[in-house]
Order: C-alpha cells, then sequence, then structure tokens
C-alpha cells in the first residue's frame, strides 16, 4: 500500500507546482549535457556543487542536497546523473520538492526533456522515477518515446517489456523481449515472466552463416561464355 499513498502525495504536491516550472533558457556556463561544445563549465559546476558525495545523497556541499542538486540542473537540466540524484532524493524524502530544491522532481525532468527532446537518458531516468511513484501510464509514454529515439537499445526494449507484461499485454510485451535479448540483454527477468504466463516463444534459429572459401573461388576456372543464340532462318 505503499506506493499508492506516496504517488498520492506526490500528485497532489504537483498539481499545486505544476504552474510554476518555467522552461530552462540557457546560460554560461551550462547546457544540454549530451552536447560536448556546451560542457563548458561543467567540471567547475561539479566540483563545488554534484561531488560524489552529493550525487550518492550523503550530504551537501554549499548547504541541502536539494539545493546543490537544484544548482546543477538549473545549469545542465538534462545533467542524467543529478536528475537520478533528485529522483531518489524525492522518493527518500517522499516529497515531490526536496528541500532546496528550487522546482518539484517532476518539473526537472520536464524541463530537461522540452529543452533537449532527443535525451534518450533523460526519458529513460523520468521513467523510472515514474514508475516508482506508480505512475505507470506516463512512465510508458516516456519509455515509448525513447524507444522510437533508439529502437537498438537494448535496455528501452527490455523494460518496454516488463511494463507490457504488467499490463498483461502479452504479445506487446513479447516483441519487445524478442528484441531485447536479440540486442544482447543479459538479464532473464523478462523471459521468466513471459515463461510463468505461458507466454514466452523461443526465438526462431538464426539461418547458418554461408561461408566462401576464397582461395577456391579465386582460382576456379571461369564458366564458358554463353554461344550466342542463332535466330532461325527465314526470319
Amino acid at each position: 500500500m505503499k506506493r499508492p499513498i506516496l504517488a498520492c502525495i506526490l500528485a497532489a504536491c504537483c498539481a499545486g507546482a505544476a504552474a510554476d516550472c518555467p522552461p530552462y533558457v540557457k546560460h554560461t556556463p551550462g547546457g544540454d549535457y549530451t552536447s560536448a561544445e556546451d560542457r563548458d563549465g561543467l567540471a567547475v559546476v561539479e566540483k563545488f556543487h554534484f561531488s560524489r558525495a552529493v550525487e550518492t545523497l550523503a550530504q551537501g556541499l554549499t548547504g541541502s542536497l536539494g539545493a546543490d542538486i537544484s544548482y546543477t540542473l538549473e545549469h545542465f537540466p538534462n545533467h542524467h546523473r543529478a536528475l537520478a540524484s533528485m529522483a531518489k532524493l524525492g522518493l527518500r524524502l517522499k516529497s515531490a520538492q526536496p528541500v532546496g530544491a528550487r522546482y518539484t522532481v517532476s518539473c526537472y525532468f520536464e524541463r530537461a526533456i522540452a529543452f533537449a527532446p532527443h535525451d534518450v537518458t533523460a526519458r529513460m531516468v523520468f521513467g523510472n522515477y515514474l514508475l516508482a511513484t506508480g505512475q505507470d501510464a506516463a512512465a510508458l509514454e516516456q519509455l515509448d518515446a525513447a524507444s522510437r529515439l533508439a529502437p537498438d537499445q537494448a535496455t528501452i526494449q527490455y523494460n518496454l517489456g516488463l511494463m507490457y507484461v504488467k499490463k498483461k499485454e502479452y504479445e506487446k510485451a513479447s516483441a519487445h523481449a524478442q528484441k531485447a535479448y536479440a540486442l544482447g540483454f543479459p538479464l532473464p527477468g523478462l523471459k521468466n515472466k513471459l515463461k510463468a504466463a505461458g507466454k514466452w516463444r523461443e526465438p526462431p534459429p538464426a539461418p547458418p552463416a554461408v561461408t566462401v572459401d576464397v582461395e577456391a573461388a579465386a582460382t576456379a576456372p571461369a564458366e564458358p561464355a554463353m554461344p550466342p543464340v542463332e535466330k532461325p532462318s527465314g526470319e
């Protein structure tokens, strides 16, 4: 019963704070965390506001944990590790807006995705946070968007498979599972869940590889040329 209660608390807080989520405005230092051109100043921001102690939620550097992580995200809105730490802090405190944070946890993700809609990792971290707070439909929306952006990323396919198993949409779950494992995902959890539901199908065996003896092909006599076709007389 803990997750529904937590989801209600967070939803109520977010509803009140939804209007107070202005878009990120790029400034220096700052910008797209995934862009090498925008990462000037990142080392300084991390040195003074996002140390290992902050990332692991051990202690803040300049004040509260929420304030230091917030500062980092106000400069680099899609800073993947800072987003994950903000989400963990919110979950730990059971608060939609941790102490010291300028905005709600969801707002930081919304700002990140609005600024960098191509960022697959930001969407995946947001999806995990939404799942942890019981917002399954919203989590599925983020994972679907991530899948469209990076269809060949095994982790996304695996997580989507787990989501569809939970919804008992086994055909979709199986399709994502087959793709995840074809891409090399190592964990058997999704496969085991589908097996337990009687919905797992072993993928067809891969076709045998065609081997060519290059040396033999190089020394093989050439086939004789086809003789010209003679037309019947009288034409």
